[in-house]
């Protein structure tokens, strides 16, 4: 057990200039102490011969090789624009340039 306080959740609840109950302070305590003992637990659970994860089941890699298929032509990507200007799309502009 962390045995966190009700003194001590008074003291942070001064220190973020936040006015508590008693009622609260109470059941904060109970609950910060909740937390703390779960954070224990699990950090006791993952001891030096348990191997960090980062996914519950193994992943891999899945690569294609990278082969250059049909492209457009500048001249064809630009055909349906609604507007362009020197073989680039032209759009409204959105920043004031001065």
């Amino acid at each position: 057990m962390s045995a966190i306080t009700r003194e001590q959740v008074a003291h942070l609840a001064k220190l973020a200039h936040l006015e508590m109950t008693e009622e609260e302070l109470r059941s904060m305590a109970t609950e910060l102490d909740l937390v703390v003992d779960s954070v224990a637990s699990v950090s006791e659970a993952a001891g030096p011969d348990v191997p960090a994860t980062s996914h519950p089941i193994p992943l891999q890699n899945v690569f294609r090789e990278d082969v250059v298929g049909e492209t457009l032509t500048a001249e064809e990507s630009l055909m349906n624009a609604p507007d362009s200007a020197e073989g680039k799309f032209k759009v409204p502009a959105i920043l004031d340039e001065e």
